[in-house]
């Protein structure tokens, strides 16, 4: 009851010091010297975050979703981060916090939560795709951890918005090997779970990720072995020197996911990609990896899940003309949805970023021959076929083609 006591009133004393001097810094720009229940750090933020930001704003503003699942799955920290998830969740569920992991502009990347705190975190959009340096959402852990690139403690009305006084956050930089920046994670909780233990823990924690980072280097694909040759777009079939592999539909998702993840797996998240919320026992995943693992002669690493073996993946290889620009080689690659039978979590995620990686690449190209081509496969796709036909000159004879297919898609 003491602690609570002391908390309650410290966290009175920044409310009158936000009370204070927020107007008189929003009037004036007079910012206070520190003192007190203010600390400096925390008053100088409040003066440099208040031409941006209104500090009765209801939550972060949010990132391109989409964007936000690509430069997760890109982020060197997404690994380590994934060989630390068990503990990660243990701090969290334990001590009641929301676990979070920026990147290094201060957008969440990853966060996990127990039911009742992560409902509370989203009502703020501490989630992914929240942008939460001092820019976007002023004064708050995170956004000092940005700025100092030391570990910060924000309490309650330290925070310059207001919707964060009932929170208490600890975070810590991630840096590379090297030194790069590269991110911050944060431990947050309600302001009464406040604990001088938090600080050490969301260091410690850090430098697990860090130490991650520097094991983190994927091993180089076995050389000695001919390519696997996986088809997985509208097709089923794997092979390798001209044989074909005798793998089951989970194999092939197995293959698939790691063909298009080459960091690998840790197996929790495996698991969940292939089974989601079905119970499943460890047994039947394991044989389906084992099988999977003599298939290939052993081209899968065994503490997490990575493929040692070259395996060229026809929906990898689309996602590569994608990224180098090259919409014509990715819509000849592109003969269909990912393992169109599959229903793993892990395969219907990435099945529906590919279809609209590829089909925003068709939108935004000048040729009007990539909208006809893809326009045969989407047939009720009307936006498709009225790109190919504004592309079209008025006498190109394929705009038949598009203003048939517009025709249907538009009268069913």
């Amino acid at each position: 009851m003491g602690q609570r006591g002391d908390l309650r009133q410290r966290r009175a004393s920044l409310e009158d010091e936000w009370s204070r001097w927020v107007p008189r810094l929003k009037a004036t720009g007079a910012a206070p010297s520190g003192g007190g229940a203010l600390r400096l750090e925390v008053s100088e933020s409040w003066a440099r975050s208040l031409s941006n930001v209104d500090p009765r704003r209801d939550g972060a503003p949010a990132a391109e979703v989409s964007t936000v699942r690509e430069r997760w799955t890109g982020s060197p920290l997404r690994r380590p981060v994934d060989d630390l998830t068990d503990e990660l969740r243990s701090v969290a569920d334990d001590a009641g916090f929301v676990t979070a992991v920026t990147d290094e502009s201060g957008t969440i990347l990853w966060t996990y939560g127990g039911q009742a705190m992560r409902r509370r975190a989203e009502r703020v959009n501490f989630a992914p795709g929240g942008q939460w340096d001092e820019q976007a959402m002023g004064t708050n852990a995170v956004s000092l951890a940005l700025r100092t690139g030391r570990p910060s403690t924000v309490f309650s009305a330290e925070h310059l918005v207001t919707a964060l006084h009932g929170w208490t956050c600890y975070s810590a930089p991630i840096h590379s090997p090297d030194g790069h920046f590269l991110g911050v994670l944060d431990l947050s909780t309600t302001w009464d779970r406040s604990h001088p233990l938090a600080k050490t823990t969301v260091r410690s924690l850090a430098s697990a990720i860090e130490a991650g980072l520097r094991t983190a280097l994927p091993l180089p694909p076995r050389q000695d072995q001919p390519p696997a040759l996986l088809s997985c777009l509208g097709t089923e079939k794997a092979v390798r020197d001209g044989v074909p592999l005798l793998l089951r539909p989970r194999q092939l998702e197995i293959l698939t996911l790691l063909a298009l993840e080459p960091d690998g797996y840790t197996p929790e998240r495996l698991r969940e990609a292939l089974y989601g919320d079905r119970a499943v026992t460890a047994s039947t995943f394991k044989a389906e990896i084992s099988h999977l693992r003599r298939a290939l002669d052993g081209g899968i690493t065994t503490r997490r899940y990575a493929l040692t073996t070259p395996v060229s993946c026809d929906a990898a290889d689309v996602l590569h003309a994608l990224e180098s620009g090259d919409t014509e080689t990715a819509l000849r690659l592109y003969r269909g949805p990912l393992l169109p039978r599959s229903e793993a979590p892990g395969i219907e995620e990435w099945r529906t970023h590919l279809e609209v990686a590829v089909r925003e690449a068709v939108l935004v190209s000048t040729r009007p021959e990539h909208a006809l081509r893809y326009g045969g496969r989407a047939t009720y796709d009307a936006e498709v076929h009225e790109h190919a036909l504004r592309l079209f000159g008025p006498r190109d004879a394929r705009r038949a083609i598009a203003a048939g297919r517009l025709a249907t898609a538009l009268r069913d």
